[in-house]
């Protein structure tokens, strides 16, 4: 499955964005979907997963301003971002996997087969 992923921009501390992630040679619903961010100098970070089976997950800094969503008519998975601060700066990606694994290994980046190209989150102070 292809990935692409759109809907970063510059944001003030509060405010808030949706990022989308298009999936195409493949239905998102029969993938497990995630998020992941990578601030300059640090490594790629858990933040969301929407699994094939329907559940979801966040990493726990982020539950509550956060929400991951999938519309399976338009083959996409969005993530919807609150109350945002400037430490949510960071590179967003979309991720895809096929593979039946356990919960604690779909936080890991490198569980994952396919991955967007990323897109820029600025959060303002």
């Amino acid at each position: 499955v292809q990935l692409q992923a759109f809907g970063g921009g510059l944001v003030q501390t509060g405010g808030s964005l949706r990022l989308s992630c298009a999936a195409s040679g493949g239905t998102v619903s029969a993938s497990n979907m995630a998020w992941f961010r990578q601030a300059p100098g640090k490594e790629r970070q858990f933040v969301a997963l929407y699994r094939s089976i329907g559940s979801t997950s966040y990493a726990d800094s982020l539950k509550g301003r956060f929400t991951i969503s999938r519309d399976n008519a338009a083959n996409t998975v969005n993530l919807q971002m609150n109350s945002l601060k400037p430490e949510d700066t960071a590179v967003y990606y979309c991720a895809a996997t096929k593979r039946r694994l356990i919960l604690s290994a779909l936080w890991t980046p490198g569980s994952y087969d396919s991955w967007g190209q990323g897109t820029q989150v600025t959060v303002s102070s």
